[in-house]
């Protein structure tokens, strides 16, 4: 375009931009308009999410809440092992008796036992004295025949006698198995009547024989009896052997 139309065109070219300038260094427009005095281009498309955030603080705990309903019962579970034994409680008090029990069956007693006296006045002397007079003898562990006791339960007896002395002097002794264990001597004193006696213990196996039995010569077997005087010979088993029974 040429001549004077073509000269006002460039002269208006050139002063506008720097009106423009001008303009937009007084006046600033505010970017949030929709149109900041100019016209607004085409929307531009979404950008890219960005990179997440790192994770915040913890947050303070809240108040308790209110407790829930009881759920159901669950199944029951195995029986777990047993554990080791606890401390020994404190002493409980005693406790009330009990009834009384039923009578049980006793234990075998064992009896050996004899009492005996004499009849004849004078003994023969070197033999046993033979005591007739039965007081007790139920086991009849001792024979009157003979007048020896016979041991058929082993044991520890106790044997023990009393004679009356008159006429003259008395030695007698007890034996065991044909030998002499005690020994007793009564003097005798003219116009009276004495008394003589010995006791022992005595272990005695079965078969063993004890019997009283005048020593001596003839003079000595002054042991008396009649019906106002007695003279006797006991013993009996005080405990048997248990090792045997």
């Amino acid at each position: 375009m040429r001549g004077p139309a073509g000269f006002l065109l460039c002269s208006l070219l050139l002063v506008a931009p720097h009106c423009t300038e001008e303009t937009a260094q007084d006046t600033q427009p505010d970017p949030k308009t929709p149109c900041a005095n100019w016209m607004g281009g085409a929307p531009g498309y979404p950008g890219h999410n960005g990179l997440p955030g790192r994770d915040g603080k913890d947050g303070k705990d809240g108040q308790k809440g209110e407790k829930g309903e009881e759920g159901v019962q669950g199944v029951k579970g195995d029986q777990g092992e047993i554990g080791a034994p606890g401390q020994e409680g404190p002493r409980g008090f005693p406790g009330y008796p009990g009834q009384k029990g039923e009578k049980g069956e006793g234990t075998f007693v064992y009896r050996s036992a004899f009492s005996v006296g004499l009849k004849e006045r004078a003994p023969h002397p070197n033999v046993p004295i033979r005591f007739s007079k039965i007081f007790y003898n139920e086991q009849s562990h001792y024979d009157t025949s003979t007048g020896k006791f016979l041991c058929s339960i082993p044991g520890t007896y106790y044997f023990t006698y009393h004679l009356t002395v008159y006429l003259t002097d008395v030695k007698v002794s007890l034996y065991k198995r044909d030998k002499a264990v005690i020994f007793t001597y009564d003097q005798f004193q003219k116009n009276n009547v004495d008394q003589a006696s010995g006791s022992v213990l005595l272990h005695l196996s079965a078969g063993d024989e004890v019997w009283l039995q005048v020593y001596g010569e003839g003079d000595n077997n002054g042991v008396y009896a009649d019906n106002i005087n007695d003279s006797t010979f006991m013993g009996f088993l005080l405990y048997p052997d248990l090792d045997v029974h």
